[in-house]
């Protein structure tokens, strides 16, 4: 039973990330990362470059979670460490890698 809920739980949060990245690489806008903040088309020197970087960013960080789901389904104490480690050491560096694509193709 408690695998059913951690798939139940895990796909739907996988998924999450897996479609932001996919919705920023087919983005013709830049993609803001903060909650509430835009990012103007006249602040990126290489839109699509810019866009891409981000996918990037939000694909990796979705790799643990789906390593955790599919894991977690089979042996789910090893799933939970993998997304506890992924969630510590993901979560602080999505904001240093957003500043470093946003320094990148600053104009």
């Amino acid at each position: 039973m408690g695998n059913i809920v951690w798939i139940l739980i895990m796909l739907p949060c996988s998924m999450i990330f897996t479609v932001i990245g996919i919705y920023a690489w087919n983005s013709k806008k830049p993609m803001s990362f903060w909650s509430g903040s835009t990012v103007g088309e006249n602040e990126i020197s290489d839109i699509r470059s810019y866009n891409r970087a981000n996918a990037i960013m939000w694909l990796c960080f979705s790799v643990p979670l789906w390593v955790s789901t599919f894991l977690g389904y089979f042996y789910i104490k090893t799933g939970a460490v993998i997304l506890v480690i992924g969630c510590i050491l993901g979560i602080p560096a999505l904001p240093v890698a957003y500043g470093r694509i946003y320094k990148k193709y600053k104009r």
